[in-house]
């Protein structure tokens, strides 16, 4: 009897402090009409359905944990008055509506979105149109953004913010998005142990990705194309950049992924297509690039500054004007079984691998990187023949910088 009175007890109890979740709609033709009187009227851990229609609201404030969901054609226009929502609260989770006219400012950074302080929270299948910043996260940590599509009208850096703008968060899963026509698509500082895959960025003024001081990481999968300057990695530390595309990102100053100080990385799988620079480093250590495919670049790797102890094996250069572009020290770098598409030489024993090894750093690239103007010569049969001669006896290329295991065929 005892027993059973116990857990009579015990159930009653649990049922007494659990959570309970009820549903607020909000509807043009309801009591609720707007969708901050429907965040008021709920209790945490509600959830607030928006029935279709055009909602003209900024600064929705939800500082209590709560769903947010939108039914098709549901819109939020913002009426470029300001941020759109505001959350400050863990356990928010946004999803399925359009965000649209977020004010822009030279002083403040207004968004679609605006997380800070937040744990728990999630941005799922929402549109934003004619952003300033898009998603704007700040101090946060264990969120999702996933399949969302973000964009901006305007085309100069100056009046545009970020699509997706994290700084000093972490345990971020940035996944499934679509980001064009903004300053970056990503951004981020100080934000650590996140991941970013699948996401498409193309037709961004700036850079398709950027990121600072933002330490083990993943890129992965990830699409960046036609953007002002590609990919920037600066000042972090063991990131994994693997399976991504970096395409069509021309310029005088662009590159397809600029690595700037960079420690402990690993660059995999990676194809780079018809960039001005595929990959710019700079200052960078302990870095293996491996299985990569370049492919029509300008340059396929520039190398400058002190970089030591990277690795770069079974990577594919084709029809690259340069190939290699290195104006500094050897230093303890190793190139070694990688496919050059402007080897000639032999394979007497057939075992796939070259017998005499391949010197990648042509005479031409050393004079373009010192008069840049002479690249109107690149196609010249003098060009030919003071590379040529550079490569029979290396003079001002380093010496010590070939491929001794070249490969025959492209790599699988």
């Amino acid at each position: 009897m005892l027993k059973k009175w116990l857990i009579v007890g015990c159930t009653s109890f649990l049922l007494l402090f659990s959570k309970t979740e009820a549903q607020v709609i909000v509807c043009e033709s309801c009591n609720i009409n707007s969708i901050q009187q429907g965040i008021e009227h709920a209790n945490p851990f509600d959830t607030v359905l928006i029935r279709s229609g055009v909602y003209y609201e900024y600064d929705i404030l939800i500082d209590k944990p709560v769903t947010l969901i939108g039914e098709e054609g549901t819109v939020v226009d913002g009426e470029k008055k300001g941020t759109i929502v505001k959350v400050q609260s863990n356990d928010v989770h946004i999803s399925e509506m359009t965000l649209q006219r977020v004010e822009l400012s030279h002083t403040q950074e207004f968004a679609a979105v605006h997380i800070s302080d937040s744990e728990d929270f999630s941005l799922k299948s929402i549109v934003v149109e004619d952003a300033f910043f898009g998603f704007l996260i700040e101090g946060s940590k264990n969120g999702e953004i996933s399949g969302n599509t973000l964009s901006g009208k305007s085309d100069q850096e100056f009046y545009s913010g970020n699509g997706i703008h994290g700084w000093k968060s972490e345990n971020l899963i940035i996944t499934n998005n679509r980001v064009s026509n903004l300053r970056d698509a990503i951004y981020l500082e100080f934000v650590d142990h996140s991941t970013v895959s699948n996401n498409i960025s193309e037709h961004n003024i700036r850079y398709g990705l950027h990121f600072m001081f933002s330490n083990h990481n993943a890129y992965k999968e990830n699409i960046f194309r036609e953007n002002g300057a590609g990919v920037a990695v600066m000042f972090s530390k063991f990131i994994e950049m693997k399976d991504n595309l970096f395409e069509n990102n021309w310029g005088t100053a662009s590159f397809g992924l600029l690595l700037k100080e960079i420690y402990d990385a690993e660059i995999e799988g990676n194809t780079f297509s018809e960039n001005t620079v595929a990959i710019a480093v700079e200052g960078s250590t302990r870095i293996n690039y491996l299985n990569n495919q370049f492919t029509q670049n300008g340059w396929a790797v520039k190398m400058s500054g002190g970089c030591y102890s990277n690795r770069f094996s079974g990577n594919s250069f084709t029809n690259n004007s340069f190939d290699l572009s290195f104006n500094s020290r050897l230093n303890d770098n190793h190139f070694n079984g990688n496919y050059w598409s402007s080897y000639t030489g032999y394979d007497l024993n057939k075992d796939g691998v070259g017998d005499v090894p391949h010197r990648p750093v042509k005479l031409f690239s050393f004079v373009v990187n010192r008069s840049p103007e002479s690249i109107v010569l690149l196609r010249s049969f003098f060009v030919d023949l003071i590379n040529f001669t550079e490569n029979v006896t290396p003079i001002f290329t380093p010496v010590d910088l070939m491929d001794e295991q070249p490969l025959m065929e492209v790599p699988l």
